[in-house]
């Protein structure tokens, strides 16, 4: 897998935008069939955290979400089924996910060199997998411009970034983590 350029980016974003409401509903539950657990989370767990802070930005999170699932369908092919996928992995992406959110998430009690220590561990796996940032560019671009439209979405920005970076960097490493297999 490599960094989209920013013409495979365009092409992929305009393939997203350019389909019906049929094409769209089997892309979501190819999704939801091949990736339950994965789907769960970014249809279900993530916009109902940003609901607590902002309806409109959790609507645009599943929006923006589907984008992304279109972007890595037209660049790299179709999501790997779950059940390919080795439980020990997944297992472990949930953990590091789950620490690293908790550590951004301000509410959450937590010692703060624990979250230091996370945020920084964070930050540091942000640069080194090189998690599609044209992507993440774009996706907090239209997050920001939505939440300039209305003010009372502007404390959910944050939020809803870290989460579709979040969504991002799930979905490249579980296509870098099962193309690597293919190799293999």
């Amino acid at each position: 897998m490599h960094e989209l350029t920013d013409r495979e980016l365009f092409l992929a974003l305009q393939y997203a935008k350019s389909l019906d409401e049929n094409a769209g509903r089997e892309i979501i539950l190819r999704f939801q069939n091949e990736q339950p657990a994965l789907a769960q989370a970014v249809f279900g767990i993530f916009p109902s955290m940003i609901a607590q802070q902002n309806q409109d930005m959790s609507h645009l999170f599943m929006d923006l979400c589907f984008d992304v699932i279109c972007v890595f369908e037209h660049a790299f092919g179709t999501l790997p089924a779950q059940k390919t996928i080795d439980v020990e992995w997944l297992e472990k992406q949930a953990a590091l996910v789950d620490s690293e959110l908790q550590a951004l998430m301000p509410e959450t009690a937590m010692d703060e060199k624990i979250r230091d220590k996370l945020q920084n561990r964070f930050k540091q796996r942000e640069h080194e997998d090189d998690p599609q940032t044209g992507l993440v560019k774009f996706m907090n671009d239209s997050i920001d411009e939505f939440a300039a439209e209305n003010s009372t979405r502007v404390d959910a920005v944050k939020i809803t970034q870290v989460m579709i970076y979040v969504v991002i960097r799930l979905l490249s490493s579980l296509y870098k983590h099962t193309s690597g297999k293919l190799l293999a």
